[in-house]
């Protein structure tokens, strides 16, 4: 094949650097912009928290003549250096990024004075701490011969998330090391003492053996107590079942006794490992505030999620236009930069605020009434009523969250798809999961509805659900089958 040169013509769409920073900006949780924005002030020396001085103590004791010079270059070119964001040239090209114009002239500190002054314990995280940890805490405050440590050590690495014995004492007995000598009645004292450690039950080999370990903890006085003690050992199958009237008669108890040893049963913690978080708990700063003032609702930015930055003035009228130095140039980029990151703080707080006040302005009757109130919503409707497109939309909803008079909602909740109704409107499936959740709540306890039954019962309400529609809205709310809600009435 003959190697030639051709020319053609072409368009295709690239982003400029300062669109890509909006996008990035815009989906970021409250959180990620904080450490953002604070990346943001230790790496731009143009950038400044509204709250801070405007001028430091260099540029206070700066000579007369030098500060006289400044001013002049700074009021000569007001109009360039105090411009609105919207005025700024845009003199990148595409398909650059920030660090190839710019010098973002990071610098590190090995640590503060105030940093220094502060105490170790408010400085340091240990972060979360698993069962196995706690449980080697435990066993290190417990007075074991080393024999028995080597056996604990064991048992505790064989204990799992839910806090039960994964494998038999037998197979952990033969993986020891036979120069230990240890026999099986040394592996079952052992295992009784981790039992009683915190959480109390961990260790058991089954919820039976769990359930036991925890009644036999309690005050001897515990009012039904030796009942649930013979519920759990001999009857814990039919009470799983359910069969009331056969445990009634095998405990010789009347129905409102019964439901009392029942009650101290389930008031015990089948699974004592979940008690000790594994993971750090999740922070949630709202990113709105939602409130009611004069019968109609307003929506506010969280002043604390939309930090106020500004520039430096003191620095920013260091800058000489007609100076062409290195110094010059480096705040001139810096200048530019932050300038760019005002505007995409700016236009991400506006897009995050008129995106609010539209799902507000959609979900009133929710706001005002409850789930049950809650009307179909898709990301479409919103990019209408918004004019931005679906992607935008769906990036300020991602990890956003609205603080309401009636709890903290991420901004997706409030999407849901639709049900047709008889009359030719439209339920969403976050009002039909309301009027499921109030039907079952509202059952019978002796006879719960069954998936069936709450499709008819909403049929008859004008709205049209599938049984396995039901049985999805159910599942997804945790709620268990009608055979396992049947309860003494």
């Amino acid at each position: 094949m003959k190697q030639s040169i051709q020319l053609r013509l072409g368009q295709h769409l690239t982003m400029t650097p300062q669109l890509q920073q909006a996008i990035r900006l815009l989906q970021l949780s409250s959180l990620e912009l904080q450490l953002e924005v604070q990346q943001a002030l230790d790496s731009n020396l143009m950038l400044e928290s509204a709250d801070a001085e405007t001028h430091d103590e260099d540029l206070a004791q700066e000579p007369t003549e030098d500060r006289r010079e400044a001013s002049e270059s700074e009021s000569g070119n007001s109009e360039a250096d105090t411009a609105p964001d919207d005025k700024i040239p845009d003199d990148l090209s595409v398909d650059t990024q920030w660090d190839e114009i710019y010098d973002s002239g990071m610098t590190s500190f090995s640590g503060s004075a105030e940093t220094d002054q502060r105490d170790f314990f408010e400085t340091h995280d240990s972060g979360p701490q698993s069962l196995h940890d706690h449980l080697k805490w435990q066993m290190e405050l417990t007075p074991f011969s080393e024999t028995d440590l080597v056996i604990a050590a064991a048992v505790i690495d064989a204990i799992n998330d839910d806090g039960y014995l994964s494998s038999s004492l037998g197979d952990l007995h033969q993986g020891l090391l036979p120069e230990h000598e240890i026999e099986m009645d040394e592996m079952e004292a052992v295992l009784h003492r981790i039992q009683h450690f915190d959480p109390v039950g961990v260790g058991a080999r089954d919820p039976r053996e769990c359930l036991l370990i925890q009644l036999n903890q309690l005050d001897p006085e515990t009012p039904w107590r030796a009942q649930a003690l013979d519920l759990v050992e001999n009857q814990l199958d039919i009470l799983a079942s359910r069969d009331y009237n056969q445990l009634m008669r095998r405990l010789k108890l009347a129905s409102e006794d019964l439901q009392n040893v029942i009650n101290l049963v389930q008031s015990l913690n089948p699974r004592p490992g979940s008690l000790i978080a594994s993971e750090a708990a999740p922070y949630v700063v709202p990113d709105v505030y939602v409130s009611r003032a004069n019968g109609k609702w307003r929506v506010e930015l969280n002043p604390e999620s939309a930090p106020k930055l500004r520039i430096n003035a003191g620095y920013a009228g260091l800058v000489r236009r007609a100076d062409n130095s290195d110094d010059n140039n480096y705040l001139r980029n810096h200048l530019q930069e932050a300038r760019w990151f005002l505007k995409s703080l700016q236009s991400r707080n506006e897009t995050l605020l008129k995106v609010a006040r539209c799902i507000v302005d959609h979900q009133k009757e929710f706001l005002d009434e409850g789930d049950e109130a809650m009307k179909p919503l898709v990301l479409r409707d919103v990019a209408e009523a918004v004019e931005m497109h679906e992607s935008t939309i769906s990036r300020v909803t991602t990890q956003k969250y609205m603080h309401t008079p009636r709890g903290i909602f991420e901004f997706k909740y409030f999407f849901s798809s639709h049900v047709g109704t008889s009359d030719g409107g439209e339920c969403s499936a976050t009002a039909i999961r309301a009027m499921i959740r109030k039907l079952i709540a509202d059952e019978p306890p002796a006879k719960p509805l069954s998936d069936s039954k709450i499709a008819t019962m909403l049929a008859d309400d004008g709205i049209k659900v599938a049984r396995r529609t039901i049985a999805k809205y159910r599942e997804a709310m945790t709620i268990p089958p009608s055979n396992e809600r049947k309860r003494l009435a």
